[in-house]
């Protein structure tokens, strides 16, 4: 069954080039209508550029119908103007594929405070203020499709990148979180950490490496996750046509006798907490505190 967007108005930010010029490509082709916003800045996220006008040519010529938009997603204000233009233009906003983002990396040591508060002021921050501006729109309508772009730096880490990682496992968080509160009003959050080569990749990946990892390798993922029949609270990864999810789990509660709540009894119980063999994946926060509600209670009875 071939995936329509018909109807459908989206927004992708930092659509000028690279992943998100091609989710713009192809939401038109299968039928939406695109913002495309791009600031048009560098890899460090300064400058401008006319990068948006550009994919909406691509896309009017190819028979679409798309609109540029040139908002910073660090300004509030801009989202919401941008989401107004939308609304006044086509009616709605039903997808919002958050992708602008920006690269300062260096090691630790040598990052300045200016250049950690950046990173998450566009990728964190950004992210946070497109969601909001669109969110009573989608819960008014009772319909809503929202990706954030994660990494695996954020997931996993990864050296010289401290900025970037704080900010996009932060998004992950934040989708954590709005799945949870777009539930009622049928708003699917995602998160996606693609690997693609890109301008912020293109002095980590080695050359030969380039096409296998090709931007458009990764399409199939977002426009899923964006899709009517999308799942919600998922972390998706992908990269060259492989894909995977990533799950964040705990493992069952280790109930230490009153005696042994020590440093050294934590110490001595170590193998014990850490280990994996039962591990699942919460669907909030509050399961936490129900797991250890349930190991004192356990442990009360024995």
């Amino acid at each position: 069954m071939t995936i329509s967007f018909a109807g459908r108005v989206a927004i992708v930010t930092g659509a000028g080039g690279g992943l998100g010029r091609d989710y713009a490509l192809e939401l038109a082709r299968r039928g939406a209508k695109v913002v495309v916003n791009d600031l048009g800045g560098s890899r460090d996220g300064t400058g401008h550029s006319d990068a948006a006008l550009k994919v909406v040519e691509e896309i009017t010529a190819a028979g679409g119908e798309a609109m540029a938009n040139g908002g910073s997603v660090t300004e509030y204000e801009q989202m919401v103007e941008m989401v107004a233009k939308t609304r006044e233009k086509w009616g709605g906003v039903h997808i919002l594929i958050n992708n602008a983002g920006i690269l300062r990396d260096k090691s630790f040591t040598k990052m300045e405070p200016a250049d950690f508060e950046l990173l998450v002021k566009v990728h964190l921050t950004g992210s946070a203020f497109a969601t909001k501006a669109v969110w009573d729109t989608m819960r008014e309508q009772g319909y809503g499709r929202i990706l954030m772009t994660s990494s695996s730096t954020g997931l996993f880490g990864n050296f010289g990148q401290a900025n970037y990682g704080s900010a996009k496992l932060g998004v992950a968080g934040l989708t954590k979180t709005l799945y949870l509160e777009g539930a009622k009003y049928n708003i699917r959050v995602n998160t996606l950490a693609p690997v693609a080569a890109t301008r912020l990749t293109e002095d980590i990946f080695p050359e030969e490496a380039f096409a296998a990892f090709s931007t458009d390798k990764v399409v199939p993922a977002a426009l899923f996750l964006v899709s009517e029949d999308a799942p919600t609270n998922m972390i998706v990864g992908g990269g060259g046509g492989a894909f995977h999810c990533s799950w964040i789990t705990m493992n069952p509660a280790v109930v230490l006798p009153p005696q042994e709540q020590t440093v050294e009894g934590f110490a001595a119980a170590w193998d014990r907490i850490s280990d994996r063999s039962g591990d699942f994946v919460p669907q909030s926060g509050g399961d936490q505190s129900r797991v250890i509600l349930t190991a004192l209670a356990e442990a009360m009875k024995a």
